[in-house]
């Protein structure tokens, strides 16, 4: 699940991405276009018994992205703006900065 919040003073949206409830984890990164897919970059915190991490990301774009969870699972987010197919896989989740 994504939330957003659209920042007044920069081209920013502060996004906070969480895992959904019915995955089992003990570890959890997002990888994404917003970090190279770079699996290490951004580990997820587990809060209130939900993992979530929060990033600034430019507005006005779209960002594929996936949960790596425990090193070898990849979990896609259900409740994501759209899909699109991977070239690995099947599909990628991807959120989207627009403004409306």
């Amino acid at each position: 699940m994504v939330t957003k919040k659209f920042l007044k003073t920069k081209p920013e949206c502060q996004v906070t991405f969480q895992l959904p409830d019915e995955i089992e984890a003990k570890k959890v990164c997002l990888v994404g276009e917003f970090n190279d897919w770079d699996e290490s970059a951004n580990p997820m915190r587990k809060v209130k018994g939900v993992w979530q991490t929060t990033l600034k990301l430019e507005q006005d774009r779209e960002y594929q992205y996936r949960f790596l969870v425990d090193d070898a699972e990849w979990h896609n987010d259900w409740n994501a703006d759209k899909y699109v197919p991977n070239n690995v896989d099947g599909d990628n989740s991807v959120v989207t900065t627009f403004l409306n």
